[in-house]
């Protein structure tokens, strides 16, 4: 059965996103077409789409808070609502002047976590705009920086792996506070004489499954569809996409939960038996 989707690429921001906290450290400028957040000593800010998805590839672009960013977070994700949310992360953890930053993933299922992946960039993020996107299919989820695959996590519901999959989410980002974790386990703290600490997004693009009023409007999903104008569908990486992929982990990953023994003394969870998970 052929399957009809919705393309979602507004205009403007004013179209596709909601400002959610933050009052006025939250701003949507040049008429629409760039947002920026903020944090001071007193507060920081965040964002959420106006529509939620079940399944589809949602990217944007984001320019990171440059300088001494040390105690900050930008955090960029999918969340469904409640205690029992499904959730997809990207969180970008601040950092002292010349250090890389650290990209931290994460993935949810049914409230719970614990599934955290870290990296390096092979670029600085506060210099120019890169795009961070996400691909969720029934099959499988893609982390991707400018189309390159750093992170695969598969759906293994058949070996008692919980996948997300069935609540809708919504994107959200917030850029916050988190001094007590956030730069080396928090020795570093946040320098507020470098305060305000600004980062910015343009170019949100959503192609996928719109779900409203419990429908969603994609008549179909199926798993075993691979249609030339909807590639996020793919239950598959292609070889060269599975070539970034191990190039990525093999040079810039600098955590990953399924190698961590000290935490996991009694074994590994399920997932991390299956070479595209760990």
């Amino acid at each position: 059965m052929a399957a009809s989707f919705i393309a979602v690429s507004a205009g403007t921001l004013y179209e596709d996103i909601d400002i959610k906290w933050g009052d006025d450290r939250a701003k949507i400028l040049n008429n629409g077409q760039l947002l920026t957040l903020s944090l001071d000593r007193t507060c920081g800010a965040g964002f959420q789409s106006k529509n939620e998805y079940l399944f589809g590839k949602i990217e944007m672009q984001l320019k990171l808070v440059p300088g001494n960013s040390a105690g900050t977070v930008t955090a960029f994700y999918l969340s469904s609502p409640g205690p029992t949310r499904d959730e997809i992360d990207f969180e970008f953890l601040g950092n002292l002047s010349g250090d890389p930053y650290t990209v931290h993933t994460n993935v949810y299922t049914q409230g719970k976590g614990e599934r955290e992946q870290q990296f390096h960039l092979w670029f600085d993020p506060t210099a120019d705009f890169h795009t961070y996107s996400f691909t969720w299919n029934p099959k499988h989820i893609i982390f991707s920086v400018d189309d390159t695959p750093i992170r695969e996590f598969k759906n293994l519901e058949s070996i008692g792996v919980q996948y997300p999959k069935n609540q809708a989410m919504s994107l959200y980002s917030s850029l916050w506070d988190a001094e007590d974790w956030a730069t080396r386990g928090g020795l570093v703290k946040t320098d507020w004489s470098q305060a305000p600490f600004t980062a910015s997004y343009r170019n949100f693009n959503a192609n996928g499954c719109i779900w409203s009023a419990g429908k969603s409007s994609c008549s179909s999903v199926s798993s075993s569809l691979i249609l030339a104008d909807n590639s996020w569908l793919a239950p598959e990486l292609d070889a060269r996409s599975q070539e970034k992929l191990m190039w990525v982990q093999r040079n810039y990953m600098i955590y990953n939960y399924c190698t961590d023994t000290k935490r996991f003394p009694g074994g590994f969870p399920a997932e991390c038996h299956a070479t595209s998970n760990s």
